[in-house]
């Protein structure tokens, strides 16, 4: 019989062994994970990423590390979020797309573009090379809050964003696209879309998972302002 709690401490947690970082070279980091044997809702599932949680495929977690706080968990308040210029300039570049939100799914046309993504764009990475069953078990097998946001242009498609619809925002959990699109800037201008769309939505924030100041691929969440931090067991804005 699967356990139901209704909060965050309700729930058993376990940690991995320790093992090495994935963005910080030298580095050591241990994982924490929510029983993945609970049954977790979406108001459940929210509560966790409102206090620092992710989630990668089926797994929800949060690192977890004795002598490292590097990974600081950063949202977007989206009523508050004004484009600058350069998101201006990305934002009218891709006006051209045709972006639906569909149940996440493999299919030939979506796995060869996060293919042809992870070679281009992550050959040194723990994802390279990417394979079907690898790409079923992250994005698509995961939870009922996630879509595929869909982004194409003349019907072709060129990019994915997967994301989350939770209780209090959007979680955006991996964007990949084609490498032929890459002038288009197509990674920010997903998250610029997701922004929006939380609007609509009346949902408050945009969920960015985890920056880390000392690793230079994660900079660009920094330029979503204003943007607010998880530190010390609350979320404050950034300065």
């Amino acid at each position: 019989m699967s356990i139901k709690p209704t909060t965050v401490s309700e729930l058993r947690y376990f940690t991995t062994p320790e093992h090495e970082c994935s963005y910080l070279e030298g580095k050591r980091s241990t994982t924490l994970f929510a029983d993945p044997g609970a049954h977790i809702n979406t108001e459940l599932y929210s509560m966790l990423s409102s206090v620092g949680f992710r989630r990668s495929g089926r797994h929800i977690y949060r690192p977890h590390c004795q002598d490292c706080r590097a990974c600081i968990p950063v949202r977007v308040p989206v009523q508050h979020f004004e484009r600058n210029r350069k998101q201006k300039r990305v934002w009218r570049k891709n006006s051209d797309l045709e972006i639906k939100m569909v149940s996440p799914e493999y299919t030939d046309e979506n796995y060869s573009i996060f293919n042809a993504y992870i070679n281009a764009r992550h050959i040194d990475g723990d994802m390279y090379p990417a394979d079907p069953d690898q790409f079923r078990s992250f994005l698509v097998d995961g939870r009922p809050e996630a879509a595929f946001c869909e982004f194409r242009k003349d019907d072709k498609l060129i990019a994915v964003c997967v994301a989350d619809v939770m209780s209090d925002g959007l979680s955006a959990i991996y964007t990949f696209f084609s490498p032929a699109e890459s002038k288009r800037g197509l990674g920010n201008f997903a998250v610029l879309w997701l922004i929006e769309e939380a609007i609509k939505m009346n949902k408050p924030n945009v969920y960015l998972g985890y920056w880390i100041k000392e690793c230079q691929k994660m900079n660009y969440k920094m330029d979503y302002r204003p943007i607010e931090a998880y530190y010390r067991d609350q979320w404050q804005l950034v300065k």
